[in-house]
């Protein structure tokens, strides 16, 4: 589990292609102090299990599910990256509960910058559009944010300069490519309520 709180921004080392798959070696010397063989560390919002761990840097294992739903598929050596370790029982959390799994992509459609803090539109497929509401959160590239505005094919989200100084998102261009992760429970209520629809439907029969 994540909260989206981004504690450091890293850099990809390498990127080695395999068999529907890829090995990403990834340097991040604050998530990487505590690092051991098994751990999670989101790399973009993207929930990864450790190989290897040390001198401030860690590998790991990226399936294919994984590269074709999230932008890590096109990564390369020398791009920046969020980075968080898993939550730890205890500690206070900030953000919102994420699980490290993106559920697509969206595009840097356009940024608006302002005296104190920045308002990005993102362009996002319809089919995630229905899981976002005003006020509601929302991870782009890991790091935990509160929608401002919805609409059928985009929505935006306000920076503060503490987002736009320690993350990518502060670097990110219109046009470029993040990772989205909407919140898990309206995925659960559509789920449910469609499952109670239909039960509902066949009763009347």
């Amino acid at each position: 589990m994540f909260t989206g709180i981004v504690e450091e921004r890293g850099h990809l080392v390498a990127v080695e292609q395999l068999t529907d798959a890829a090995r990403i070696t990834v340097a991040g010397p604050l998530v990487t102090s505590d690092a051991k063989h098994g751990d999670s560390i989101a790399v973009n919002g993207v929930c990864l299990t450790v190989v290897e761990a040390g001198d401030g840097v860690f590998t790991a294992d990226v399936m294919r599910e994984t590269l074709q739903r999230s932008n890590l598929g096109k990564a390369a050596a020398g791009d920046p990256v969020n980075l968080e370790r898993a939550a730890a029982l205890g500690q206070r959390l900030g953000g919102h509960i994420m699980q490290g799994h993106v559920d697509g992509t969206g595009t840097i459609a356009a940024r608006e910058p302002s005296e104190h803090w920045e308002l990005v539109r993102v362009s996002i497929p319809p089919a995630l559009s229905r899981y976002l509401v005003e006020k509601g959160s929302v991870a782009i590239d890991g790091v935990s944010l509160t929608v401002v505005e919805v609409g059928e094919d985009f929505f935006t989200v306000s920076l503060i300069p503490t987002t736009l100084d320690l993350t990518t998102l502060g670097i990110r261009q219109p046009g470029d490519q993040v990772n989205l992760e909407v919140d898990v429970l309206a995925k659960y209520v559509e789920k449910l309520a469609s499952g109670a629809i239909t039960a509902a439907t066949k009763e009347t029969r």
